[in-house]
C-alpha cells in the first residue's frame, strides 16, 4: 500500500485510487475552475455533463483545489452551487501547500504560463503535488495543449516530480480525440 497524501487517501502508483461500486478503483481527477463552469456552458455543456454522469456511476473520483473555489467566487450562483455539491466532501477541496505552492512558482518562473495567469500553475502544481496525474480542463489556451502538458512536464522531471496529462472531457469520453490535439 502506498503512502498517505496530504489529504488522506492512500497513494498507489502516483495516483490517488478511490474504490466504487464494481470494486474496480474509480479513476481521480483534478478538475479546474474551467470544467466546473462547463456544466452550464453551452459550448462545453455536453461532455462536461457526460463526465459528471460518469462519476455519479463511479468511474471517476472528482478533486478540485481551493485555488479553483476561490476562482468561482464570481462565477453565476448555479455553478457555485455545482461546485458545493460536487465538492461537498471537504477532503475532495485541496490546499495549496508549501510544494504545491513552490512548484508553481518554478512553473512561472520558467514561463509555461504567463505570471497573470499563476492560478493555472498552481492548479497543475496541486494535482502534481497531491500525486493527481490527470487534470482536466477546457482551458485550452494555459493548459489543455500538447505544448503546454510537455513544458509543464520538463519542469516537473527538473523538480522530482511525476508526469501529469491535462485532458479535456472529450479527450476522457472519446480516447481518438486525443490524437486531434497532437
Amino acid at each position: 500500500m502506498g503512502k498517505p497524501a496530504a489529504n488522506g487517501h492512500r497513494r498507489l502508483d502516483g495516483q490517488l485510487r478511490c474504490g466504487h461500486k464494481s470494486g474496480v478503483p474509480a479513476q481521480t481527477l483534478y478538475l479546474d475552475t474551467s470544467v466546473i463552469g462547463g456544466f452550464y456552458d453551452v459550448e462545453f455543456m455536453s461532455d462536461t455533463r457526460a463526465l459528471w454522469r460518469l462519476m455519479e456511476r463511479g468511474a471517476y473520483r472528482f478533486y478540485t483545489s481551493r485555488v479553483a473555489m476561490n476562482e468561482l467566487r464570481g462565477a453565476p450562483l448555479v455553478v457555485r452551487q455545482l461546485a458545493a455539491r460536487t465538492f461537498a466532501d471537504a477532503s475532495r477541496i485541496l490546499d495549496v501547500s508549501p510544494e504545491a505552492f513552490a512548484l508553481s512558482r518554478a512553473y512561472l518562473a520558467a514561463s509555461v504560463v504567463p505570471a497573470k495567469f499563476a492560478d493555472d500553475a498552481a492548479h497543475v502544481a496541486v494535482a502534481t503535488c497531491e500525486g493527481i496525474g490527470l487534470i482536466v480542463s477546457w482551458n485550452f489556451k494555459h493548459l489543455a495543449s500538447l505544448h503546454r502538458n510537455e513544458r509543464f512536464n520538463a519542469v516537473n522531471v527538473l523538480h522530482g516530480r511525476p508526469a501529469i496529462r491535462i485532458v479535456t472531457p472529450s479527450v476522457l469520453l472519446n480516447p481518438d480525440e486525443d490524437l486531434k490535439e497532437t
